[in-house]
């Protein structure tokens, strides 16, 4: 039970809100940051680019690898003091990835970094979802899960900027500060919600038996790999087409659009789920045909990169929200399963393209990146529209009443028993 009563939820909700969305911007920040100044860590650390690329690839296996037993070990802890526990390891993984010299010290603290990202995603969805009715679940994580968004939009962009101006370590030490005064201010803020206990019904294993997880999960995969196989080297996409404005412009092209599909998310994604999905697969589809088609023909490149933008923002709400509509229980275990593979996504999405820039060096390698994206655009794309039961709106959903056992709604009832 939260601490706060129901009806001081919805006076703080839109505060409490605001401050998750801070976790979660510098959660994609950590994550993200070698992206945008991989020439400099190239240079700085004398390694290849691939080898800088994996700093974000072994970020997403250790959450991958990370979410699904530790979210289960820990989901009695409560959430507050859980998240606290979180955000010291994301402050002490950056600020030592600042200072050190070593490759291998700097591969252990995104290492780090990674499994507390592999709990906290998960996590912290689920922890807004208990302060709110279900049928705002949906807004309740568009809201959280902005500070991915504007992480990207913003906080990219800006980072970025401090990276190539005053160089990636005091790029690494003002991120982890930033994370440190959230983590004090969270301290002080956030309401206090007790964990849930794990039982045999809302294991990990109990929710994979159920059959629309699994179309979530495999529409996580492909649509995460269409978006972090490009955007994890989009410094060298940028370089390929020659962008007009370099890197920083074309970030913050990205960045404008990933804002505005925030809002667009948060008016439909509970009444029309499916669509809006299978509309953001498309628009990134297009954007990527555009990059081969068009190159950098100036506008249309830059309409490009908004497009894109556009459709990557409500990337992680979607498919959290999708993902928690399949059940009425633990939540935060099955978004760690949804999360688990979000993040197995991105290890591959960068694995394969770290194999295709060494075996085809330069731009072919580049082109090649925009290749794969836009053949999982297509595929995911098709899967969304194929789902109608799985992606079903809020308003198809049996409400939840008082007197229900667990049993009768641990699951959406047209869903077979997950035991």
């Amino acid at each position: 039970m939260s601490t706060i009563t129901q009806a001081g939820q919805h006076r703080l909700s839109w505060f409490v809100f605001g401050l998750m969305a801070s976790v979660t911007f510098v959660g994609i920040l950590s994550e993200l940051v070698p992206s945008g100044v991989l020439p400099q860590m190239t240079e700085g650390l004398g390694i290849s680019e691939a080898r800088v690329g994996s700093l974000v690839g072994v970020y997403a296996m250790a959450s991958a690898v990370c979410a699904i037993p530790l979210v289960s070990a820990t989901l009695a802890v409560n959430r507050k003091r859980l998240l606290m526990l979180l955000l010291i390891g994301f402050a002490a993984s950056n600020i030592v990835v600042a200072v050190s010299t070593s490759y291998s010290v700097i591969i252990a603290c995104r290492v780090l970094g990674g499994i507390g990202a592999g709990v906290m995603w998960p996590m912290i969805a689920a922890y807004g979802t208990r302060l709110v009715p279900e049928h705002l679940h949906g807004k309740a994580i568009t809201f959280i899960m902005s500070g991915n968004t504007l992480g990207i939009a913003i906080g990219m962009p800006a980072f970025t900027t401090i990276g190539t101006t005053l160089g990636w370590r005091t790029e690494f030490m003002v991120l982890g500060i930033l994370v440190v005064v959230i983590a004090v201010l969270s301290h002080f803020l956030l309401p206090s919600v007790e964990g849930e206990k794990l039982s045999k019904s809302n294991s990990p294993l109990a929710l994979l038996k159920i059959p629309s997880i699994w179309i979530v999960l495999l529409l996580t995969f492909l649509g995460v790999t269409a978006h972090y196989g490009a955007y994890t080297y989009i410094s060298l996409i940028v370089e390929l087409i020659q962008f007009a404005g370099g890197i920083g412009l074309a970030l913050l092209i990205f960045g404008v659009g990933s804002v505005i599909s925030v809002f667009v998310s948060a008016k439909f994604i509970d009444a029309h789920l499916r669509p809006l999905i299978v509309v953001m697969l498309v628009i990134g589809g297009v954007a990527m045909a555009m990059l081969l088609a068009f190159r950098g023909t100036l506008g249309l490149s830059h309409v490009t990169f908004f497009l894109w933008g556009l459709a990557f923002g409500p990337l992680v709400t979607m498919f959290q929200t999708a993902v928690s509509k399949q059940v009425q229980e633990a939540k935060g275990v099955a978004t760690s399963v949804q999360s688990s593979v979000f993040n197995l996504s991105i290890m591959i999405a960068t694995g394969l393209g770290g194999l295709l820039l060494t075996n085809f060096p330069g731009r072919p390698g580049a082109r090649s990146i925009v290749y794969l994206s836009l053949v999982c655009f297509i595929a995911s794309a098709i899967v969304a529209f194929l789902s109608k039961r799985t992606l079903r709106s809020s308003r198809a959903s049996v409400p939840h009443h008082e007197g229900d056992s667990h049993e009768e709604v641990h699951q959406r009832p047209d869903l077979p028993p997950a035991r």
